[in-house]
């Protein structure tokens, strides 16, 4: 592509969980097509999970080692979060991608279309798109799980199979964070799922859960749990759970309150305060699978705060300020962060949590 035609940004957009031989030869095609190529790295700012287990300066900084210095300082790396919420994803792009390429300037979108998760690459009709073969038989996914070694293979074999699919910048990175407590974390966190998987894999077709979660606001406060096994073992939850066969919404909801925070509250008190429900049914949001919840929101009224106790399934539950929601991001399970941020919006249960 002659200079004069060649476009003056290149994006790709991805996980990159880990950067493998596939993204880095994507890369390498981008840098060819544009002067500088502006990587958006998506699933930021949250907790980590099996799925996704880098934070995303981790991940600028495996892309940026695999590189020769010439071509890592034509490489911007943006972070963007996963919202749940395709037209608010799309405007999040746009702003961090527009914000490093000067006005006016061309822009084009690199990717190839592999399945439904490609989906994305027509949202940016504004950018021209530079479709791409695959790069190879390169994939996350089957990265990932070599790399949580479950079965257990000897050391050797396993990086005698990921070393075919990585940079050797990204093996000798991951050598090393394997050495890591979350490494541990995230492998028992990868046991756990897959048993659930198993569990359910002779379904006739595959399941879908539906859940409850319980969002109390009182005087400038919302009820949080800290979850006491995995998934998201540690992490900060809404009180809540899976509604059990003979129980409805309501009721499932209700008890979930009391097992997990001792919650004291008659039925019609609890009704009284109660000022809606939201649907939350991403087919992502969780990585048990499709899972299906209902938010029940309450305002209590009062200046006091409840007295509240972890149990159950919670070793923890605490009442924490609205102001400090967003310093707890990164350490929130599944999508409860943005489920707060959407039902503060429209039930009006607080401010919106500022996202830096």
């Amino acid at each position: 592509m002659s200079s004069a035609s060649a476009p003056h940004t290149a994006v790709l957009i991805g996980r990159f969980q880990p950067f493998h031989l596939g993204h880095l030869a994507l890369l390498q095609q981008a840098l060819q097509a544009a002067r500088q190529v502006v990587i958006v790295l998506g699933s930021a700012h949250q907790a980590r999970t099996p799925k996704n287990p880098f934070t995303w300066q981790e991940r600028e900084t495996l892309i940026l080692g695999c590189l020769p210095a010439a071509d890592a300082a034509r490489v911007r790396c943006v972070p963007v979060r996963d919202y749940y919420d395709e037209p608010r994803w799309v405007q999040a792009v746009l702003a961090a991608v527009q914000a490093q390429v000067p006005a006016g300037a061309r822009i084009a979108l690199v990717g190839h279309f592999k399945d439904a998760s490609s989906s994305y690459l027509a949202r940016f009709p504004g950018w021209e798109l530079l479709s791409l073969p695959r790069q190879g038989d390169f994939d996350g996914t089957p990265t990932r799980e070599r790399y949580w070694n479950l079965p257990e293979l000897p050391q050797a074999q396993m990086w005698a199979q990921l070393n075919k699919l990585v940079p050797p910048f990204t093996a000798n990175w991951l050598r090393q964070w394997q050495t890591t407590p979350a490494y541990e974390a995230m492998r028992a966190e990868w046991r756990m799922i897959s048993g659930y998987h198993t569990a359910w894999s002779s379904a006739p077709y595959p399941p879908v859960f539906v859940t409850v979660d319980g969002l109390l606001v009182c005087s400038g406060h919302v009820l949080l749990i800290q979850r006491g096994h995995a998934p998201g073992k540690g992490l900060w939850a809404l009180p809540g759970g899976f509604v059990e066969p003979r129980d409805t919404l309501w009721q499932s909801c209700l008890r979930e309150l009391r097992e997990e925070t001792g919650w004291s509250l008659s039925a019609a008190e609890m009704d009284h305060a109660l000022q809606g429900t939201e649907v939350f049914d991403h087919p992502d949001r969780s990585l048990r699978g499709r899972t299906i919840t209902h938010v029940f929101v309450f305002h209590l009224p009062g200046a006091g705060l409840p007295t509240v106790q972890g149990g159950d399934d919670a070793v923890a539950a605490r009442w924490v300020p609205l102001h400090e929601l967003a310093a707890l991001e990164n350490q929130m399970f599944e999508d409860h962060f943005h489920v707060l941020r959407r039902c503060f919006a429209r039930f009006g249960a607080g401010p919106e949590p500022a996202l830096p």
